[in-house]
């Protein structure tokens, strides 16, 4: 995939944090590639494992750095959460999120015998009580969703551990795999893509992680563009045998295209 081919596209998925912003400050030149794509009417969705902030604050943490997007421009794990644990039936659930976005599951009960463990970021808040919890309820018949299974993400100085290590420690000491919901996901990609109202073929994915966003669109079906900007380290992409479409130097490139 050349850059040029980036003008011939439908529509564009993008990641968040570590494309358009790190921590709250925006990716020099980001607010011109946004301007770009709206000069084009070229339609976006923001996919995002953020699992902190609804789409409501996340779209006002955006419009708060100068980047104007709609809340319903944002495709993110605990909507799709909620759907998928809709279509299932499940009454019963024992949240393991962020007090932020718990008000998302109201519909559910919050239970001690739950059905289903719902796990998203929850900060310094994982500790050994709380996985042994976990653990037994699981070992009871509790199943997991997990909002992602993030290796690590980007801070202001440095690489930050993710969730994905409790996700898969409860996997590997129950035995059971967790049902995951965001990228890499392809239903996650599915959903956007439904959004859209868009094949495939019509869009790109682009961000900074080579594995969730890069092979996770890449499993979709879509093509992955990867980003140099968040935690794109050259090292970590070289290992991880993922090869993405195009690979340009920051969001930024968007508004020379």
């Amino acid at each position: 995939m050349e850059r040029n081919d980036l003008r011939h596209i439908r529509g564009l998925l993008a990641d968040m944090d570590g494309v358009w912003f790190v921590d709250d400050r925006p990716i020099p030149g980001a607010g011109d590639a946004l301007a770009a794509l709206r000069a084009r009417g070229l339609p976006l969705r923001l996919v995002t494992n953020t699992t902190t902030r609804t789409r409501a604050q996340l779209a006002e943490r955006m419009r708060r750095m100068g980047l104007g997007v709609a809340e319903h421009e944002i495709v993110n794990s605990p909507t799709a959460a909620v759907h998928h644990l809709r279509a299932r039936g499940v009454r019963r659930v024992r949240l393991v999120v962020s007090d932020a976005i718990a008000g998302e599951f109201a519909e559910f009960e919050t239970s001690t015998a739950p059905e289903v463990i719902v796990m998203g970021d929850i900060g310094e808040r994982w500790d050994y009580r709380l996985m042994s919890e976990l653990f037994h309820q699981v070992l009871g018949g509790a199943g997991i969703v997990a909002l992602h299974k993030g290796r690590y993400w980007q801070v202001g100085d440095g690489l930050a551990l993710d969730i994905g290590a409790f996700v898969a420690g409860l996997e590997y000491a129950t035995g059971k795999t967790a049902t995951v919901i965001g990228k890499p996901s392809p239903q996650m990609y599915r959903a956007a893509l439904a959004d859209l109202g868009l094949a495939a073929r019509d869009v790109v994915m682009i961000g900074d992680d080579i594995h969730h966003d890069v092979a996770g669109a890449q499993a979709a079906g879509i093509r992955g563009v990867l980003v140099k900007t968040g935690k794109y380290r050259e090292d970590l992409v070289a290992r991880s045998g993922v090869v993405p479409d195009l690979v340009i130097e920051s969001i930024a490139d968007l508004a020379r295209v």
